[in-house]
């Protein structure tokens, strides 16, 4: 527990979430974990998995029991504002400072991760940071090292010295600078160097880097780091209200008024060309800070430059594609842009990784952008999920943020050397744009191609069957279609449940979340027969996914009266959801499965009785006939891009909408199987499955979990050789042997 309460000074941007009631209650650990997690609460101040905390806090030393101080650390990947206790990294701190004996300098400081295990504090299992050093090395209990906009923005300037001088002389602080050097060992040793040089400084600059603050209490470092932080913001936002010039140089071009129609026209696009390599997920913003940044005069050339910050870099790659083209003119000029610029985004990524690689760097990765910049439209991100290509995205926009503070910090001047520069980049490497400076390029391969960095991908747990891709289920709020849902999000795919009754395609939604994010899945309202909602369901799918890879479709009608006979219009109903939908659906599918130029595949569903003649079922079963033809004739028109193929159920009555209870009853009695009125719709459903199960050769009642395992084996990559096919899951009716 903690006594003390420090006074927090004014505070114009941030609050202060601290509940002094609520913390009395917490050991130091615990505070530790408060203190992060109000930290990583607000993007201003850390993004997300960016940052770190850490407390020194005396322990019992589990083999002798004396009393030794210890370092809890944010551990590897993790995320400061869902970190929870068992988060952290335990060292001994001793051991930690004896191995500057052991550190052979910059060129070996990698060599120095494998001690940190041997240096681990009781049985946890929790990687260590490379920021382990920066923390242990400093002679603080408490101490946060963030990245908020404002600070990097300072951080980011070729005047950085000057302005740090004006904003400690404007705020009462004694911040001080230290240069450019990538996270590790060697920065930990340049801290604790600035620390004993100026004894009474309150916080470090990183240049081109970012933020650290301390304090004796949990507290006390809490209120530090969000006084400084906010009047970093004050400083920074105070100049560039003063600042007599446009931001970013001014506007180049508008934006345009159908951007959002355009943006859902050109996702798909712009997806099938960044997955070349590997298929990835996306996302868009249309945030004014974003379109104020791609339509600015300056835009191109401070977005070639890249970003400052390693952790907006990881993400961003070396730089976004930024596609220069006029959103004035056609959209056909864009189209004739993106290719060209893609292909050269390409040749200078090999370029870049070629002429820094070295004997033992890493393999070269994906060579296409994860950002898209797209003046008059907006910024496309890309990820191998939802959530990695939205954070991707507000990496970017962070990055927007400190090129305007960077921007708005110029008074005109360029000193003869950029306070960046130091030991591990000189002068020469960095390039300075309107008071902007960028990571170079040789420190931004030194921090992708880090083997540190590669362990860590490589830490990552396998990628799951459907990862990447996203599936349209239609008719996935019941039955089969619920089960394909289901299983689908379970091996990894993003689902966008569609469905006529929202509600049930809302509750399914919420059983996938089991298996998955809750930004993988999508619930649509969807009317089938309608050209109009398929066209708005599928432009919903792509506004949130950038696309989709498998359409599937469990959808359908069987008409039913209490006299058997069935009107024309159920008829005209019939043919209409079970045939006309299917090609309407697959029309507009298509459409999107050509502008994005990827393999893709459509799955829907026949029956049994499309080759099974009968009495009093005729709508139904020449739909379904008919059905199992359209697919034959879609791979045919949809090859070679598109596979299109089908499952063909017996009667699925378990979960299944097409089976209400009154069907149920009337096929209970024309079999005459004995039944009690009172019995449920499941143990009504029941009664009837086992019947239909005696007349096949398993004598297996047919499951919708049977039928969404061959549809989802369908859509696979396992039959990448398999188009106009159709698997009967029937528990085999000889009846419905082919012919």
């Amino acid at each position: 527990m903690e006594a003390s309460r420090p006074a927090v000074p004014e505070l114009r941007y941030l609050k202060d979430l601290w509940d002094a009631e609520l913390a009395a209650k917490f050991d130091e650990p615990e505070l530790l974990r408060y203190r992060s997690n109000l930290l990583g609460a607000d993007l201003r101040i850390t993004n997300f998995g960016g940052g770190n905390t850490s407390s020194k806090i005396l322990a019992p030393d589990p083999v002798s029991g004396a009393s030794t101080p210890v370092l809890w650390v944010k551990g590897s990947g993790g995320d400061l504002g869902s970190i929870q206790r068992g988060g952290f990294a335990t060292l001994f701190l001793e051991k930690l400072v004896s191995l500057k004996s052991r550190y052979r300098g910059a060129a070996y400081e990698d060599e120095m991760v494998d001690f940190y295990p041997l240096c681990t504090f009781g049985p946890n299992s929790v990687a260590a940071s490379i920021d382990t050093s920066l923390h242990a090395f400093l002679p603080f209990r408490h101490v946060d090292h963030l990245h908020p906009d404002w600070a990097i923005a300072l951080a980011a300037t070729a005047n950085g010295l000057e302005r740090l001088d004006e904003f400690n002389h404007r705020f009462h602080h004694r911040l001080v600078w230290v240069p450019w050097q990538r996270p590790g060992f060697e920065l930990g040793l340049m801290m604790e160097k600035a620390v004993k040089t100026h004894p009474d400084c309150d916080g470090i600059v990183l240049g081109g880097h970012g933020l650290f603050t301390w304090g004796d209490t949990q507290r006390e470092c809490y209120v530090n780091t969000i006084t400084i932080i906010d009047q970093i913001g004050q400083f920074v936002l105070g100049h560039a209200e003063r600042k007599t010039s446009a931001v970013f140089g001014g506007q180049r071009h508008a934006t345009r008024q159908d951007r959002t129609e355009l943006a859902a026209s050109l996702f798909p696009v712009i997806r099938g060309l960044v997955s070349a390599e590997k298929r990835l997920i996306g996302s868009y913003s249309g945030l004014p800070e974003v379109l104020q940044f791609v339509n600015s005069v300056w835009a191109a050339e401070l977005a070639f430059l890249g970003t400052s910050c390693p952790d907006h870099f990881i993400r961003t790659k070396i730089r976004p594609l930024f596609v220069d083209w006029n959103p004035a003119g056609d959209v056909a000029e864009f189209h004739s842009a993106i290719e060209p610029a893609i292909k050269k985004y390409r040749e200078d990524y090999r370029l870049y990784y070629t002429g820094h690689a070295a004997a033992g760097s890493p393999a070269v990765r994906d060579q296409n952008p994860t950002v898209v910049l797209v003046p008059g439209v907006g910024m496309f991100s890309f990820g191998k999920s939802k959530t990695e290509a939205r954070i991707t995205g507000e990496f970017y926009i962070n990055a927007i943020h400190v090129m305007e503070g960077a921007t708005a910090l110029d008074d005109g001047s360029l000193p003869a050397k950029v306070p960046q520069a130091g030991a591990a980049a000189p002068h020469s490497a960095f390039t300075v744009k309107h008071n902007y400076v960028a990571l170079p390029p040789s420190e931004a391969f030194r921090i992708e191609y880090w083997a540190l960095e590669e362990a860590k991908l490589r830490r990552q747990p396998p990628e799951k069957e459907f990862s990447r891709q996203v599936f349209v289920i239609v008719g996935g709020g019941n039955g089969i279609g619920r089960e394909a849902a289901i299983q689908a999000a379970e091996r990894g795919a993003h689902v966008a449940i569609a469905d006529r009754d929202l509600d049930a395609a809302q509750s399914v939604v919420k059983e996938a979340t089991a298996f998955c994010s809750k930004e993988n899945v999508l619930a649509l309202a969807l009317d089938i027969r309608s050209r109009e909602s398929i066209c708005r369901a599928l432009q919903a799918v792509v506004a949130a996914f950038g696309g989709f890879d498998c359409l599937i479709n469990t959808a359908a009608l069987f008409p039913s009266s209490p006299d058997g006979r069935i009107s024309d219009e159920q008829w005209h109903s019939t043919l209409d959801l079970n045939v006309t939908a299917n090609y309407l659906l697959a029309d507009e599918a298509a459409a999107i499965f050509a502008k994005q130029d990827l393999a893709a595949s459509l799955v829907f569903t026949s029956s049994a009785n499309a080759v099974v003649s009968k009495r009093g079922s005729e709508a139904y079963d020449v739909s379904k006939a008919a059905v199992s033809h359209l697919i034959r004739e879609l791979a045919v028109s949809l090859a070679p891009r598109v596979r299109v193929n089908g499952v063909s159920p017996a009667a699925v009555v378990k979960g299944s909408t097409m089976f209400p209870r009154d069907r149920v009853i009337a096929s209970l009695k024309k079999y005459g199987i004995a039944f009690r009125e009172e019995q449920t719709d499941d143990e009504l459903r029941s009664l009837l499955a086992v019947f239909y199960a005696q007349r096949t050769l398993t004598r297996q009642a047919v499951e919708p979990a049977d039928c969404a395992r061959a549809i989802l084996f369908l859509a696979g990559s396992q039959a990448r050789c398999t188009t106009g096919h159709i698997i009967p899951v029937d528990g085999g009716l000889p009846e419905a042997f082919l012919r």
